[in-house]
């Protein structure tokens, strides 16, 4: 991750996750020498002896070798051990229609029970803890945290931000975890454990750290060891979990990748790439993800059939669709995100400004995201698994309209919700704990005025959010349950003069 010499100019130093690294080349190349000194020594000795040719003693010189130290370097392994925030207390959420997302359940006017940040219950009459608060949520809709498996909440690189921007104007718009299938650097590492012990407020951070680009970049992959070589940085030093196998060169690496993370207990996803073929291929060979839109539309029933039976979850993220013009122009086309209350308050004023004021516009018959959203309504429907990916076009606004994207291609509003709940936490092996609202489960929700199941753009009518137990408002994201406390002040709301628009 950093790499230098040190002020002596004789060691060199470097650090991979939570690992510091210190070598000292002369030290090495002395030892090396030792070692070769001595082997010639006793190989020389051997020949005396035995009055063997010298071509008999390489096993001898191997076998001596073997018994000398190598020198290896030192490491230190870094560990700072914090709490992990859980709040404390239950609370009963009353009288909502309850959207659970386990199988078909629908709860018209129920209850949800949390103790502390898990659900303790969910039914039609849930009995109240005691001590516990009781919220009444009559008229509204609960549906699961949203999932955005194709996140890139980018905070500024090199530098540990306060507070991100990203992550609160996700949290603040549902959704409450995020994976990253490409950070391009190692900050995250950080912000995620910063979430985690409550010093950062935003979704889960889940991610695959930096792409593993293999075969064409940084590593010249000629086996599986070599593979194994670069994805040990991941398990054992970034325990990412989750890959990013960023087209890393021909089938038989790529294969090699997936033979390796599954050694070593990672979950790969691969970027799709405008590659049709290795779409296909990546699937024969079992990999769990694919990242972007299949190129091809509409994909006939050979190919929504491999999608479904493989397994894999595909993102298509509608919002950069592949073969036409993103879908974000169309949204941005028809909703005025400049002048809205809520993303003036979690989005710096040029950050709005970047994305809104000088749009193109195209004709909407130029569109190409509802035949994609079709192909993967498809592929829903034959058993497969859909993800929900943003992919940090526009944090937390940007995800709904990806959902609404999708509806355009013919899913139902519970199949839209499925894509943004179960389907993402199944492809990021998350489903014990997220995508539905079940005993046991985390408690990650929101809490909507209308009902999406009527209408799928309701999903943005957000009256509250809660992550690991914590309820937040949703315009303004001040916590409410357990703890009554205030967003604090956010160094954007005041950067300018009074009456800049």
């Amino acid at each position: 991750d950093f790499i230098g010499w040190a002020p002596d100019g004789k060691t060199v130093y470097w650090s991979v996750g939570r690992s510091f690294f210190r070598y000292n080349p002369a030290l090495a190349d002395s030892l090396g020498k030792a070692k070769a000194r001595a082997d010639s020594i006793r190989a020389d000795s051997l020949k005396q002896a035995t009055k063997e040719k010298p071509d008999s003693v390489g096993k001898a010189r191997v076998d001596s070798l073997a018994k000398l130290p190598a020198y290896e370097g030192e490491r230190v392994d870094v560990t700072v051990k914090v709490p992990r925030d859980i709040p404390r207390g239950s609370v009963v959420l009353r009288g909502a229609r309850i959207v659970s997302m386990k199988g078909d359940e629908l709860i018209e006017k129920g209850d949800l029970v949390v103790a502390d940040n898990r659900i303790a219950c969910v039914a039609a009459t849930c009995s109240a803890p005691g001590g516990a608060a009781v919220i009444d949520v009559s008229g509204k809709t609960i549906v699961p945290g949203f999932i955005d498996i194709h996140a890139h909440p980018w905070p500024t690189w090199g530098i540990h931000e306060t507070q991100v921007w990203k992550y609160l104007a996700n949290l603040a718009w549902g959704v409450t975890t995020t994976r990253d299938p490409q950070t391009s650097t190692t900050d995250v590492l950080t912000y995620a454990d910063q979430v985690e012990a409550g010093d950062l407020l935003g979704p889960r951070i889940f991610h695959t750290g930096p792409g593993v680009f293999g075969a064409f970049l940084e590593e010249n992959w000629t086996s599986l060891d070599d593979v194994r070589n670069t994805l040990k940085r991941y398990s054992e030093f970034y325990h990412t979990n989750t890959i990013k196998q960023y087209m890393a060169g021909n089938r038989k690496q790529r294969q090699w990748v997936i033979m390796a993370a599954k050694e070593l207990g990672l979950m790969p996803t691969i970027e799709g790439g405008l590659d049709f073929k290795m779409n296909q291929t990546v699937q024969l060979d079992g990999y769990p993800g694919s990242e972007h839109a299949f190129p091809i539309m509409p994909l006939y029933n050979d190919a929504v059939q491999l999608a479904a039976q493989s397994g894999i979850t595909y993102t298509p993220t509608l919002l950069v669709s592949y073969g036409g013009p993103f879908s974000e122009n169309y949204f941005y086309e028809r909703f005025d995100i400049h002048d809205n209350a809520k993303m003036r308050r979690f989005l710096p004023h040029e950050e709005i400004d970047q994305r809104a004021e000088r749009r193109p516009w195209f004709r909407e018959n130029q569109y190409v995201f509802p035949r994609i959203a079709a192909s993967a309504a498809a592929i829903l429907r034959a058993g497969g698994n859909i993800g929900m990916g943003c992919h940090g076009q526009l944090d937390g606004l940007g995800c709904h309209w990806e959902l609404w994207a999708m509806a355009a291609g013919g899913m139902t509003p519970r199949e839209v919700l499925r894509v943004a709940t179960m389907d993402g936490a199944y492809g990021i092996g998350m489903d014990k704990d997220l995508g539905s609202l079940e005993p046991g489960k985390l408690a990650d929700l929101i809490v909507l005025d209308a009902n999406p199941l009527e209408d799928i753009h309701n999903t943005e009518k957000i009256r509250y959010v809660m992550k690991n137990g914590r309820l937040y408002e949703g315009d303004t994201l001040n916590e409410v349950w357990p703890r009554k406390k205030q967003l604090p002040k956010m160094w954007w709301w005041d950067q300018e003069p009074k009456g800049v628009k």
